[in-house]
């Protein structure tokens, strides 16, 4: 890395070349974000206008899931090895390109395709993108900087989307799916100007790691679609059981070869890094609950309660408006508290907040409910995510930041699918199948239980991790220890 006193990235005041920088990769992490969420409330009118059934339906937000979650890995490791400015130009394009395919289709299966061939896109720019940024401004006070406005803007991007979908459904549910294209198309040509030419990892003539890709891809790619596919297969079935079977064969020939290859897609001794290891167990918990608790809310206020998708958006929106009115200013945190006690204090936020909307029940309202939910919702996203992705970053190689940015959001995207499928067998054992309101409340109670159980996991995780720092910095260290015994010594015997 570029020395902190030439390195232009570690002056107080960024140059407009690096706030250039800094808004194209915010813009590409921002749409990845927004199509996550957006496309939900526009489910309705998308099997209305394709005559889709419902196990059709959940593949428009399954494909997607299935492409980003399933390639990420291989995203940040080709990032490292091909270049991250051209893996990001790339995969931003394909992104742009199977956005104008999904607002124009008419077919179903293409439109599933479409939303496939995105989500593979995405799993190429966020890690590239993620990796340029740790690659461009210097670890401590000016990356903290630039990583908590990058990820403040993913984190508005998934609460705005919902908003925005609401929004943009009413006049047409394709204009959610060609919104972005020009949004990419800009973002694109500001990025062949504006983003850094960096080296490419030198690679020693050793080839990539073919066997890992298959192997690693290949398990996640298989847990993604089994996780999604259980409601309909059962979670008990055949088809289930053979399929985790599958994935645990795929996982362990995985971690073998990458004990044994020289130059491995995932090198396994980048989890001695507590920080790291810590973080990504984080980001299941965060991203995992938060996205179960949308579900859950979702279901509830507009089944139960009968509101309309705009006011289910809305009542949405504080969170997203307190993550996005924090961007500016969690560096400025970060580099007061750390990361490690910003994550579990994060963190708790979420808990409460999730505990907090145990007290649904069928008559409950904005204020009462709702809102005291979302502000704690707000303040838990604004200092655990900018966290998690500073923490799952520090301390590792720039030859590794492609690697280290892939470990994380996997941990985001496959935590987020895992925990879903989960709080949705959950709901479905509860309810019995009933739709009364009582059978509903049924589901939906143990269901937050279970969601509100994975957010204190991720507490206790990473308050561990919290005392262990504070420990660490409490020791003296021992070369200083044994100079000083050294003067001492040197002191008794002058005496």
């Amino acid at each position: 890395m570029t020395p902190a006193s030439d390195d232009p990235s570690t002056t107080e005041t960024w140059s407009p070349r690096l706030w250039g920088t800094l808004v194209v990769l915010c813009a590409a992490l921002f749409l990845d974000a927004l199509d996550v969420s957006m496309v939900g409330v526009a489910l309705p009118s998308i099997g209305s206008d394709l005559h889709l059934s419902t196990s059709a339906l959940q593949w428009v937000v399954s494909g997607y899931v299935l492409g980003y979650g399933g390639l990420l890995l291989l995203g940040g490791r080709a990032a490292d090895l091909l270049g991250r400015r051209r893996v990001f130009l790339i995969a931003l394009g394909v992104f742009a390109a199977a956005s104008l395919l999904g607002g124009l289709v008419d077919d179903g299966g293409l439109l599933i395709a479409a939303r496939f061939l995105k989500g593979i896109s995405a799993a190429f720019t966020a890690p590239a993108g993620l990796s340029i940024i740790t690659t461009t401004f210097a670890e401590g006070p000016a990356r903290n900087r630039a990583l908590s406005i990058y990820t403040t803007c993913g984190a508005s991007g998934f609460s705005l989307g919902l908003v925005l979908s609401g929004l943009l459904t009413s006049a047409g549910w394709r204009w959610t799916f060609l919104m972005p294209v020009p949004v990419a198309l800009l973002a694109l040509a500001a990025a062949f100007r504006l983003l850094p030419r960096q080296p490419v990892a030198a690679r020693d003539g050793a080839g990539y790691d073919v066997a890992g890709a298959i192997t690693g891809t290949g398990s996640l790619l298989l847990l993604v679609f089994t996780v999604t596919e259980a409601q309909s297969a059962g979670w008990a079935s055949a088809r289930t059981l053979g399929s985790l079977a599958a994935v645990a064969v795929l996982m362990t020939l995985f971690l073998v070869v990458e004990s044994r290859t020289a130059h491995p897609l995932v090198r396994l001794g980048i989890f001695r890094n507590g920080g790291v290891a810590r973080a990504n167990i984080a980001a299941v918990a965060v991203f995992g609950s938060y996205a179960g608790f949308q579900f859950i809310a979702t279901l509830y206020l507009q089944r139960l309660l009968g509101w309309s998708a705009l006011e289910m958006a809305l009542a949405f929106l504080p969170a997203g408006a307190l993550v996005a009115l924090s961007a500016t200013k969690m560096g400025a945190v970060v580099d007061r508290f750390g990361t490690a006690r910003l994550m579990p204090l994060g963190i708790l936020a979420l808990t409460a907040g999730y505990a907090l909307f145990l007290r649904l029940d069928e008559h409950s309202g904005l204020v009462g409910l709702v809102l005291p939910s979302m502000v704690l919702l707000g303040i838990g996203f604004a200092l655990a995510f900018p966290s998690v992705n500073i923490a799952a970053t520090n301390g590792v190689s720039d030859d590794e930041q492609g690697l280290a940015s892939g470990l994380v959001n996997t941990a985001f995207q496959v935590g987020s699918a895992l925990v879903l499928a989960a709080a949705t067998a959950v709901i479905t054992a509860g309810s019995g199948g009933g739709q009364s309101p009582q059978a509903q409340l049924d589901g939906y109670r143990p269901a937050l239980l279970f969601v509100t159980g994975v957010s204190l996991v991720g507490l206790v995780v990473t308050a561990v991790g919290w005392v262990l720092d504070a420990r660490r910095d409490r020791s003296p260290d021992p070369a200083e220890e044994a100079a000083g015994t050294h003067r001492s010594d040197k002191v008794l015997v002058d005496s």
